[in-house]
C-alpha cells in the first residue's frame, strides 16, 4: 500500500494553465477533472471571464487565479463573493503580466500549458522555458512572434516542449517512427476553412459571422478567421520551423477537409507515417500531459468499419495570400514573423470589427511588412519592441484605408 501511494504522488503532475477560460483551457480543465490522481492545478490564469474563471476556482480548487487588469480583478472578488464559495476555498488573487509570469515559473509547478492567444502570453511562456518548466504549446504566436529566443531558451534549461495544436502535436507523434536525419518534408494538413470552395471574387463581400463559422473546429474567434483566411496554417509553418528544426522549403501544407489526418512525415526512402484521430483536442491535450508515455483519452475512437472518403489537394495560393505572406516572412527571418502576427491581429480586430472587408486583412498584413524593416531581436524586450512597432503601422494603415473610403463616400453624397 505504501509502495503505491508513493508511486501516485511521484507521478502527480502540478499545472499553471495559461488561458483557463478559453477553448484548450477547459478542455485542459476536462482531462484534469478525469484524471484527479494524476494531475492537481496550481494556477488558473485568464483574462476577462470572470463568470467561467468562478466555476473554474470552485471545482478545482488552484492556489492561485490571475486575470487580465485591476478591475477584472475587482469583477472576479465580486462573483465569488456572490456565488458564496467558502473564503478559506479562495485561491490567492491576482490581476496583470508580472502575476501572469509569477503564475507560470512557481517553484510548485511541474507542467505550464500556454494557450493564451495572442503575445499576451508570451512572457509567462518564455520565462517558464528558461525555468525550464515542462510546456505544453497551444499558443502558435509564442513561435511566430519568438521562435528563436524561445528554442534558444529551451535549449539551455533543457526542457521539452510538447506542441498541442493538433497538427504539430501529430507531427510530434510522427517524428517519433525515425530519426530527424531520415526525414525528408513534413505535411500539414488544413481544413481549407469555411470558404474553400468559395470564388475568389466572392471574398471581399464576406462578412464576419460568415468567417466565423468554421465547418470542423470550434475556438476562438480569432484563430478562427485566421482558419478562414489560412493565415493560421502559416502560423504552422512557422511554428514547426522552430519546433521541429524544418526549413520553410521543407514543409508543405495540404488542404484535407476531413480533418481526420492531421500531420503526415515523409522519410528519405519514400515511407510516409500519417497521425490520425478524432477532431477532440482532449486528444493532443492528453499526449502532451503525459508524454513520453500514453494513456487512454476520452476522445471518440474511429470506427474502420465504417466506409470513409478523404480528400487532399494544394492550398490556393492566389486565393489566400496570406499562407504565401507567411512562408515569405519565415524566410526572411528575424522580426519578420513577429510584424506578420501583430499586423494580422490588428486586421483581424479591425474585420471583426466591421472596419475593413475580408480580404483588406492580407493586405494590411503584407503593408505593415513592407514598412516594418526585419530585424535580429536579441531579447524578449526587443522582440516586444517590434510588436509593437508593427500594430502601430497596422493601426496607421487600417485608419488610412478608413479615411479614404469616409472621403470617397462623402464625394460621392455630394455629386
Amino acid at each position: 500500500m505504501l509502495v503505491v501511494f508513493w508511486h501516485l504522488a511521484f507521478e502527480m503532475k502540478t499545472l499553471t494553465i495559461l488561458g483557463s477560460t478559453g477553448s484548450i483551457g477547459t478542455s485542459t480543465l476536462d482531462v484534469v477533472g478525469r484524471n484527479r490522481d494524476l494531475y492537481r492545478v496550481y494556477a488558473l490564469v485568464a483574462g476577462t471571464n470572470v463568470d467561467l474563471l468562478a466555476a473554474q476556482i470552485a471545482e478545482f480548487g488552484p492556489q492561485v487565479a490571475v486575470v487580465a487588469d485591476d478591475q477584472v480583478l475587482r469583477n472576479l472578488t465580486d462573483k465569488l463573493k456572490a456565488n458564496g464559495l467558502d473564503r478559506s476555498k479562495w485561491p490567492e488573487l491576482a490581476a496583470g503580466a508580472k502575476a501572469r509570469v509569477d503564475a507560470a515559473v512557481a517553484p510548485e509547478v511541474d507542467f505550464v500549458m500556454s494557450a493564451i492567444v495572442g503575445v499576451a502570453g508570451l512572457e509567462a511562456t518564455y520565462e517558464a522555458v528558461c525555468r525550464g518548466k515542462a510546456l505544453g504549446l497551444a499558443n502558435k504566436e509564442v513561435m511566430v512572434a519568438s521562435g528563436k529566443l524561445v528554442t534558444e531558451a529551451a535549449r539551455r534549461s533543457g526542457t521539452e516542449i510538447i506542441p498541442v495544436d493538433s497538427e504539430h502535436n501529430g507531427a510530434h507523434q510522427c517524428l517519433r517512427a525515425g530519426k530527424r536525419s531520415e526525414v525528408r518534408r513534413l505535411l500539414l494538413t488544413a481544413s481549407g476553412g469555411p470558404f474553400r470552395q468559395t470564388p475568389k471574387e466572392l471574398l471581399a463581400s464576406v462578412t464576419p459571422a460568415q468567417a466565423l463559422n468554421h465547418p470542423t473546429w470550434k475556438m476562438g474567434r480569432r484563430i478562427t478567421i485566421d482558419s478562414a483566411t489560412l493565415m493560421n496554417k502559416g502560423f504552422e509553418v512557422i511554428e514547426a520551423c522552430w519546433l521541429f528544426g524544418f526549413t520553410p522549403d521543407q514543409i508543405d501544407v495540404v488542404v484535407h477537409p476531413q480533418s481526420s489526418v492531421h500531420a503526415m512525415v515523409e522519410y528519405a526512402d519514400g515511407s510516409v507515417i500519417a497521425q490520425v484521430s478524432a477532431t477532440d483536442m482532449r486528444m493532443p491535450i492528453q499526449y502532451a500531459l503525459t508524454y513520453p508515455a500514453r494513456e487512454a483519452a476520452p476522445v471518440p475512437r474511429l470506427d474502420w468499419s465504417q466506409p470513409r472518403h478523404w480528400d487532399f489537394a494544394a492550398p490556393d495560393w492566389d486565393k489566400f495570400p496570406l499562407l504565401r505572406l507567411s512562408y515569405e516572412a519565415q524566410r526572411t527571418g528575424g522580426s519578420a514573423t513577429c510584424t506578420l502576427n501583430a499586423a494580422d491581429e490588428i486586421a483581424v480586430d479591425s474585420f471583426l470589427c466591421g472596419e475593413i472587408g475580408f480580404t483588406e486583412i492580407g493586405e494590411v498584413v503584407e503593408e505593415t511588412l513592407g514598412r516594418v524593416a526585419a530585424s535580429e531581436p536579441r531579447t524578449l524586450e526587443e522582440c516586444m519592441a517590434v510588436d509593437q512597432q508593427s500594430r502601430r503601422q497596422a493601426r496607421e494603415i487600417i485608419a488610412g484605408r478608413t479615411t479614404a473610403r469616409s472621403g470617397y463616400r462623402t464625394l460621392v453624397q455630394a455629386n
